[in-house]
């Protein structure tokens, strides 16, 4: 009885590589992929054995099979030796044979997740980051395709506080979606941008990040999301930092946002009131009531920053009405400790090139300055190009985006639908029955 169950496993098995290698051989993909999903239940009940058969299959020629296989290893209720399943995976990711993956991006992108998944829970998100590198580029057919991989590549970066690696696939501007099995799920596009927003306030580069959070707080939505609220408060946060105020969302923001999240975060809009006033001691008035929420939301630091930020946009407005003035005068009108705090904000200010000033050791006077910047240099002339050379290429993207949406089937039939209903006498006009 034990041996002919032996017996039965090891058919299973050797059926599985022979599919495997036979529908590789002959480049039926899709088939092989139909295959390799049916067979999953089969694989998890013979777990002890997936190692031998990995060892009969050729990474190269059956990226496929050695895809279904780890797949079932990161399913199984308990992973014996994750070190191992990391080697093997790491190994796959890094040679597998991009083409056949492509058949599979919804496998795959689920590989990735179940990957990242363990180094969160293990608390080692750096020894993914290279990996989840490798596995964008493998199923990416242009830098400025999503994939749900961006996601994990973001978490991993932020947990490991190594931002580098995730900023060649931020700077591109997104304009197609990988669909992993014919659909992408809207959480991965949300974190995607959650996490970019928070990698780039990291960074203190406040523009990028606005429109990172911008983005995931008016993504169409028929429901509340706990992302996009989140991302809306450190948008408030954020939008205080670059303009003194929250900017209007766009006409297309989902009514959820007016009706549902706004009304969830009325300490931060507390807060952008009282950063309205450019008086600091309300604004810290406000910070101190609602500290409990901004420590709870993970957003006490942001806060901070607001309060540094107002301090600055004050000295910045001292700017247009005094050519002298002394440190101490200074400290009195935007309300800091004194003399010294001053200093060290004008300091920082020049500085980061926020102001252009000088300080008279002497005598504690700052002397500001107009902007030294005549535009005539090539470093200049150099930067306008480039920005230049940007606004073409959008302009190309934009184009080829229109004649894309112009020939799309579903734009053409509902275009057409639409113009029926303007012609009298037509099947479909709202004018019947006058």
């Amino acid at each position: 009885m034990w041996g002919a169950d032996i017996s039965k496993m090891a058919s299973a098995l050797e059926n599985y590589v022979n599919t495997v290698q036979t529908l590789s051989s002959q480049g039926n993909f899709t088939q092989l992929c139909e295959f390799i999903s049916k067979s999953a239940d089969i694989l998890a009940k013979n777990a002890a054995h997936l190692d031998t058969v990995l060892a009969t299959l050729d990474v190269q020629q059956h990226s496929l099979g050695i895809l279904g296989i780890l797949c079932v290893k990161y399913n199984l209720p308990n992973i014996p030796d994750f070190e191992a399943l990391y080697g093997l995976t790491q190994e796959f990711i890094t040679t597998c044979n991009g083409e056949q993956v492509r058949y599979a991006t919804d496998s795959f992108a689920d590989l990735c997740h179940k990957f990242t998944h363990k180094l969160v829970e293990k608390k080692e998100p750096v020894r993914g980051i290279k990996v989840l590198t490798t596995a964008i580029q493998k199923i990416q057919l242009f830098p400025e395709q999503l994939t749900s991989i961006h996601a994990d590549l973001c978490q991993l970066c932020l947990l490991s506080k190594n931002m580098k690696p995730a900023l060649p696939f931020l700077q591109h501007d997104i304009t197609d979606i990988s669909r992993e099995g014919g659909q992408f799920d809207a959480r991965d596009f949300l974190l995607y941008y959650y996490y970019g927003g928070m990698i780039y306030t990291a960074l203190k580069n406040y523009n990028r990040a606005l429109y990172c959070f911008e983005v995931a707080v008016t993504t169409p939505s028929m429901a509340v999301s706990h992302i996009m609220m989140e991302s809306y408060k450190k948008f408030i946060l954020v939008a205080l930092i670059v303009h003194g105020k929250i900017p209007n969302l766009p006409k297309y923001t989902s009514q959820v946002v007016a009706r549902y999240i706004k009304p969830l975060c009325q300490a931060y809009h507390d807060l952008a009131h009282s950063y309205a006033t450019n008086n600091p001691d309300e604004l810290r008035t406000t910070v101190t009531k609602h500290t409990e929420t901004f420590t709870r939301d993970n957003n006490i630091g942001l806060v901070k920053q607001c309060i540094t930020s107002l301090y600055k946009k004050n000295i910045q407005r001292l700017t247009k009405t005094f050519q002298t003035l002394s440190l101490t005068d200074m400290a009195n009108r935007v309300h800091l400790s004194g003399a010294k705090e001053a200093e060290k904000y004008v300091l920082h200010m020049i500085e980061d090139g926020e102001i252009y000033a000088t300080i008279n050791q002497k005598d504690g006077m700052v002397r500001f300055q107009d902007s030294p910047e005549k535009y005539n240099n090539a470093t200049m002339l150099l930067q306008v190009d480039q920005e230049m050379q940007k606004c073409i290429e959008l302009d190309e993207k934009l184009k080829t985006m229109d004649r894309e949406i112009t020939v799309n089937p579903q734009y053409v039939q509902k275009s057409s639908g639409s113009h029926d209903d303007d012609i009298p006498g037509s099947s479909t006009s709202k004018g019947q029955g006058y």
